[in-house]
């Protein structure tokens, strides 16, 4: 019986026949690795979420996390899937050995952690951030930290949260206040306030790592003036067990539409609940220098951003999976040219609209999730590379997909879920399917880790044009290399070639010519639809080389691949030709938009 929360055909054809992960496994860090153990993570985590994560779902959505003014409740099967996620080793899957990982290929990584998004995003959300945690401690924390810390969330015995935002700044980090205070012992004690921080208090873990943004009093003013702390729930002692109290406090939870099983909260840090040590605040220790903390922040929030499109990614896949079944399932109408009323009616799957409304959600889906696993294999380039270029044009290429691999599965994976709902016609908004949830679970991720405005400022004013535009330049590159295979097998190959070159470089000229005039505020007013724009040509070169991957190939998989391909190239990428004769005009519509007129 097939999974309808990921296809394993397509996580094969993408991982083996199109990226050659197991080609991986010629270099040093991956050696001990082959497609034996590669397949047999892979099936172990379809297992666990299927048994563990996937049965409890709906009722995850249906109880929420509670909380009595003293103690987070949770039902108890999330506790009892996390556990068997931990001891199933899967939370050290891509760690180094010497941490007690698996050292495998982030690709693989990211394809394994997909089926527990698809499978439950509240209860896989723990993970998901204990794991960028450990990551960004791995990378510039002191060995005593990593010591302390990473490995028992390695062990499943710690979870981790990050702590950005607060009530009166939000996105903008700069007008954050909470601070830090030196202390003669070389800790420091934080006070202030935390928002919106998932996983911040429950009592599934022994000790909760909360990676926090403050500020050191007498440092730089803004941005330049963050440092980043460790700052634990509990104090752990030198031998590892765990201490007293530190005084980190909910003061609430936050209610939200989707994601209703992760535990979504308000820290107060430093309120006095609690004074470990006899004195005033909450333990933190800095990581790395101060004054560098969103420097440091920013290697879990880009990690972040990855896997928030991979969710949104599982979530699509998940519900087109769903909407595919009952579409073969639902029999309803005739088809158009029977004139019988008495004839039998035909499954849904057969009116052409419904094709169409499949179609899309598979080109969407089965896009993002290539995208997905593209940029994880960019990440295990960086840390493997074999020379200074092929690091830094692997770092050159995922610094400009970051933004759209969070962003666009974000968009089109949601309307993906939409798509699966009109399927289902109206039993898809009922809570009997579980289509009406994986919508409102997606809705989260448009906002999740930047909304849209954010990362379409940091795709058009950073990174398209930092370093010269050596990141558009080798997304240019890497492109006209997909179209250049295309036009060698000729046929259709080579004609969706010409229209995917065509594309892109009238994105190129746009992107110069929003700047040449200088008037940075028009060019930037519509960086949104510059994302938009961007994130379809980036998806249409994806499914070229996908094509490519499958061409000269027979059988319904590949026939369909080459469908879903066709509808990308004739309904999705024609939609970018408005687009860039907008921004081409730097149009000033919301810029001369006045307050007063709304």
């Amino acid at each position: 019986m097939r999974s309808t929360l990921l296809s394993r055909r397509d996580l094969d054809f993408l991982l083996y026949e199109w990226l050659d992960v197991e080609g991986l496994t010629a270099r040093e860090r991956f050696a001990d690795h082959s497609r034996e153990t590669f397949d047999g993570v892979l099936d172990l985590c379809e297992q666990v979420a299927t048994k563990y994560f996937a049965p409890h779902n709906k009722l995850n959505d249906a109880n929420e996390p509670t909380f009595d003014g003293d103690r987070v409740t949770i039902i108890p099967e999330v506790a009892t899937a996390l556990d068997a996620f931990a001891k199933a080793d899967l939370l050290g899957m891509t760690f180094d050995n010497r941490f007690g990982g698996a050292q495998l290929p982030f690709t693989v990584g990211t394809a394994c952690f997909a089926w527990f998004q698809a499978a439950n995003v509240g209860t896989s959300g723990y993970p998901f951030l204990t794991l960028g945690n450990a990551n960004l401690l791995v990378a510039h924390a002191s060995d005593e930290l990593i010591d302390t810390y990473v490995r028992p969330m390695l062990d499943g015995r710690f979870f981790g949260t990050m702590c950005l935002s607060e009530t009166q700044a939000g996105s903008s980090l700069a007008d954050i206040v909470t601070r830090a205070e030196p202390r003669d012992d070389g800790t420091y004690r934080v006070f202030g306030n935390k928002m919106w921080i998932s996983g911040g208090d429950h009592e599934l873990t022994e000790n909760i790592v909360h990676l926090v943004l403050a500020k050191i009093p007498g440092g730089p003013a803004g941005t330049k003036g963050i440092s980043l702390f460790v700052v634990p729930r509990f104090l752990v002692h030198p031998d590892g067990s765990i201490g007293e109290r530190n005084d980190v406090v909910l003061a609430g939870l936050n209610h939200k539409m989707g994601f209703r099983g992760t535990t979504n909260t308000v820290l107060n840090f430093g309120e006095g609940r609690y004074t470990p040590g006899g004195a005033a605040g909450a333990v933190g220790y800095l990581v790395g220098e101060q004054h560098r903390g969103l420097a440091y922040m920013f290697h879990m929030m880009n990690e972040a951003r990855l896997g928030v499109g991979l969710c949104a990614t599982s979530l699509g896949y998940t519900g087109y999976l769903k909407s595919l079944e009952y579409a073969r399932a639902r029999e309803q109408g005739r088809s158009p040219l029977s004139k019988d009323p008495s004839a039998a009616q035909v499954p849904i799957i057969g009116h052409a609209d419904v094709k169409r409304m499949l179609l899309a959600q598979k080109s969407y889906v089965e896009g993002a999730l290539a995208l997905n696993l593209y940029c994880s294999r960019l990440v295990d380039l960086q840390h493997t590379a074999e020379s200074d270029d092929e690091r830094s044009g692997a770092t050159a290429l995922l610094d400009i997909l970051t933004p759209v691999a969070k962003s666009w599965p974000s968009q089109w994976c949601l309307e993906a879920n939409s798509l699966a709902i009109q399927v289902h016609g109206g039993y898809g908004y009922t809570r009997e399917y579980d289509v009406e949830q994986h919508y409102r679970d997606n809705r989260l991720n448009p906002i999740h880790e930047g909304t849209h405005g954010i990362q379409g400022m940091d795709l058009l004013g950073r990174k398209a044009v930092q370093n010269g535009g050596a990141s558009l330049l080798a997304f240019g590159g890497a492109l006209s290399g997909t179209v250049a295979a295309a036009t060698e097998r000729g046929g259709e190959l080579a004609e969706l070639g010409v229209a995917l070159q065509a594309t892109s470089q009238r994105l190129l000229a746009v992107t110069a010519e929003m700047f040449a005039g200088g008037d940075i505020e028009a060019a930037m007013a519509n960086s949104s639809i510059y994302l938009e724009a961007f994130g379809h040509v980036v998806v249409a070169w994806i499914w070229l080389e996908q094509l490519v991957a499958a061409d000269g190939k027979t059988g319904d998989f590949y026939d369909g691949k080459r469908q879903a391909g066709r509808y990308f190239y004739r309904y999705e990428l024609p939609k970018t030709a408005p687009q860039l004769d907008l921004l081409a005009s730097l149009d000033r519509t919301t810029l001369d938009m006045s307050d007063a007129w709304f």
